[in-house]
Order: structure tokens, then sequence, then C-alpha cells
């Protein structure tokens, strides 16, 4: 057992006992990411903002149910993204808006680093990633969860399936599904604008 594993489940034993300055340590190592899962689903700063402090209110409240069968940040994804899915169920108007450069003022990491600045360069990596962002809002829940966490933040099959709560299977053929979606619904953008 690794030294940073032995000292979060010190932490996580604190938080059981209702030690607020253990949590909030525990938490700070995955908030960004959690934000980052909930704002891909999402599409919206502010839903995502609203939807982040929702699921870490909830781990705190249910960290005494944390059994560690899996990992800790694995069981605080899966309760981000089911917060993302009680939020989807309860506004399916909400429209998804794209906010990149609100994304990257306000501090958030990007996630797809800029190497030329060129502004002709500048212009078309904005207008690719519009356009990726775009196709991958128009995605169903369950195939855009999968592209993001997949894709996007990078998590295994395995770690997905314990998001998710579904077979390591499920998870890849979702995956397929997802990125033959999200290719035609690209191609299909190119051919609109070309």
């Amino acid at each position: 057992m690794s030294f940073l594993h032995q000292q979060e489940d010190v932490l996580i034993d604190k938080a059981r006992q209702g030690d607020i300055e253990s949590f909030e340590l525990l938490i700070k190592a995955y908030q960004q990411r959690a934000f980052n899962i909930a704002y891909r689903i999402l599409g919206n700063l502010e839903d995502a903002n609203d939807v982040t402090q929702e699921a870490l209110l909830k781990v705190y409240r249910s960290i005494h149910n944390f059994k560690g069968n899996s990992s800790f940040s694995t069981w605080l994804y899966s309760i981000v993204n089911n917060v993302c899915i009680d939020f989807l169920r309860k506004n399916k108007k909400a429209k998804v808006l794209y906010i990149d450069n609100q994304y990257q003022e306000e501090g958030y990491q990007r996630e797809i680093p800029d190497e030329i600045n060129t502004p002709e360069c500048l212009f078309e990596k904005k207008e690719v990633k519009k356009m990726i962002h775009d196709a991958i809002n128009q995605l169903n829940h369950e195939q855009r969860t999968i592209i993001v966490l997949r894709d996007i933040q990078g998590f295994s099959y395995q770690e997905i399936a314990e998001i998710l709560n579904v077979s390591v299977g499920t998870v890849k053929s979702r995956i397929n599904r997802g990125r033959s979606n999200l290719k035609l619904l690209i191609n299909e953008r190119l051919k609109v604008t070309t």
C-alpha cells in the first residue's frame, strides 16, 4: 500500500467521523476532475458548478457508506455521474452552451493545450474544438458520458465500468457506438461547412 493511499485512508476515516477539514483535504485532489466530468457531460459552466457542489455534498453526507470496494475517486466520480443524470432528467429542456473562453478565463484547466499561437491556427483550433464539443453534446446522455469518461478524462475501461456500475463489455460496446455516432455527426457537420 502506497503512502498516498494510506494518507487517503486516514482522511476517509476522519471524514467518516465528521472532520470537515479532513474531508476537504480528501476531495481537493478530485474536485477539478469532478468538475471537468460534469462540465463535459452538461456543457454548461453554471450547471457543472452546481452539479459538482451537489455531488460533493452527497459524498460528504454518504462517506460513511463508502466501503472501499473501489477506489475513493471512482466512487466519487460515480456520484458525480449520477447527479448529472438526475440533473438532465429534471432539466430535459436545458440548453447546452459552448463556453470555451469563459472556461479558460475562470482558471479551469484546458484539456487541449495550444502549441501554435498564430491567429489562423488559433481560430482553426477553436472552430474544430467547437465542432467536436457541439457533436458530443448531440449524443444521447449514455454515449456522451462514455466519451467524456474515456476519451476526454482518460479513465480505463475498468474504472468506467465501476463508475457506471456496468460490465467492461458494456463499456466497450457503448464506447464503440458513441465513437461511431460522434464520427457521423462530425462528418455531417464537415459536409455542411464545405
